[in-house]
């Protein structure tokens, strides 16, 4: 008898009923020095990740000096009292941990991550950095250098430079908004050590700051680990400051920045619309994800899988600032890339597209696939610390209860087919739409023009 024959045959595994499910809930709490604390206990999770939010965003930031709050948050990393920028960085890597930081609209944001059993030991860095950054002259000349280096490279890629573009277009000029994120080549050559100094010391402190700790803290006694890291921060208290609702113009037009001889056109079409704390905003994701989320999405099936214009064309909602008195907003907006003679036809197509969702609503097919897409690989999507905190540090930033996330689940798998086209056709009205181009002038803009979507203008790439 052949060893197969012998061989015992077990029958298939069966899929089991799927547990419950929900976005964890983080503990609220406070050190002495006013820092504001919020936890998430994750079992098995043994890389921990720490995000600190400071309440240091880009409008804070003083009139010719755009681009400090990033060079401040860059200089996190290159020294303390303590340690030099190279013993800090060395520090780090002894520990097996890894520190970021970036500086956006709603403030400035420190990532940490560090194998819970080095949690004490990158505390203690992540909290020198924010108690005694060195700010050094040369360090901080060098990051400046640095910086400047990467700014011709944005305005080379085509995708960075619609976006500045549309960001140039749609806010009033003396809106922070209005301009790029992380500074000019003429703001940010004109920073240095003292004017990072002075932004720290105007806008860093922990009673205007907060913390999120996710990870598996089994046996870690965090009380007593922050009060002995974090917790020797010190700080004044902080006045309220005011800030200035977005304001946008979104009157339809086109604005075409030249690229001669370029093969390809960037498109970047946008508007700002509702924030999260709006009710809508439920609907308002499910409806945008059904137009453009995903390779099954109308506008990939007709300007990709049919017409094959394109690799792809997403439509997407993103946050600028959320507020809960309403003066936040969210950048809705469509982005792909065509060839440039058929950039006419794409959008033309495009139109079609938004046109027939405002006549004939999405389907229920489409509605459901969007639903199990957001909703039923949520917990593959946050299956590590660091996406989690990650969230949690979203929803502190823009002033979100720390239940949304669990709710927003919840409201997207009971929103329905007329509700989700309802917030889809209001996000992206036909007439109401600012269409950035970057490509050939000479090609494209008399195939817009005749598509009738607004007035074209001309603008000289940088």
């Amino acid at each position: 008898m052949t060893e197969l024959a012998t061989m015992e045959f077990h029958a298939q595994p069966q899929a089991g009923e799927p547990k419950p499910w929900a976005f964890p809930a983080p503990e609220r709490g406070s050190l002495d020095n006013g820092l504001t604390v919020l936890r998430c206990h994750r079992p098995g999770q043994q890389v921990v990740a720490v995000e600190v939010l400071l309440d240091a965003p880009l409008d804070a930031e003083p009139a010719g000096l755009d681009g400090v709050a990033t060079i401040m948050a860059r200089a996190f990393s290159e020294g303390t009292d303590k340690h030099s920028a190279e013993d800090f960085a060395a520090e780090l890597e002894r520990c097996g941990a890894t520190l970021d930081a970036h500086a956006d609209h709603p403030g400035v944001r420190l990532s940490l991550e560090v194998p819970a059993s080095r949690l004490a030991k990158a505390l203690g860095l992540l909290a020198d950095a924010l108690r005694a950054p060195a700010f050094a002259d040369g360090e901080v000349e060098r990051l400046v250098r640095n910086r400047l280096d990467e700014i011709p490279h944005e305005l080379a890629n085509p995708a960075r430079r619609a976006a500045k573009e549309l960001s140039k277009e749609l806010f009033p000029a003396e809106a922070r908004m209005s301009r790029p994120r992380q500074g000019t080549e003429e703001t940010v050559a004109a920073i240095d050590s003292a004017a990072v100094r002075a932004f720290y010391e105007r806008h860093v402190r922990p009673a205007t700051a907060t913390a999120v700790v996710v990870g598996d803290l089994t046996g870690v006694d965090l009380d007593a680990l922050l009060g002995d890291t974090l917790g020797a921060w010190t700080g004044s208290a902080a006045e309220p400051r005011p800030v200035p609702a977005v304001t946008a113009d979104d009157r339809g037009r086109v604005v075409i920045v030249d690229r001669p001889g370029a093969v390809q056109t960037q498109l970047l079409i946008g508007r700002t619309g509702a924030d999260r704390h709006d009710r809508v905003w439920p609907a308002q994701v499910l409806g945008t994800y059904c137009l453009g989320g995903t390779l099954t999405s109308r506008l990939d099936r007709v300007l990709r899988e049919e017409k094959g214009y394109t690799y792809g064309v997403r439509a997407f909602g993103q946050v600028l600032r959320s507020a809960p008195d309403g003066t936040g907003a969210a950048m809705l907006a469509i982005s792909g890339s065509v060839d440039t003679p058929n950039t006419g036809p794409a959008l033309e197509d495009l139109w079609t597209v938004l046109r027939k969702l405002a006549a004939e609503g999405l389907t229920d097919a489409e509605r459901d696939v969007a639903v199990q897409n957001l909703v039923g690989v949520a917990p593959l999507k946050y299956e590590t610390a660091a996406a989690v905190a990650d969230t949690l540090a979203d929803q502190v930033e823009q002033h979100l209860p720390d239940d949304f996330q669990a709710t927003l689940y919840r409201q997207l798998a009971a929103t329905g087919t007329v509700e989700a086209t309802a917030a889809v056709v209001n996000a992206f009205p036909v007439d109401r739409l600012v269409t950035v181009l970057v490509g050939d002038a000479a090609q494209i803009k008399e195939p817009v023009e005749a598509l009738g979507i607004g007035e074209v203008t001309v603008v000289a790439a940088e």
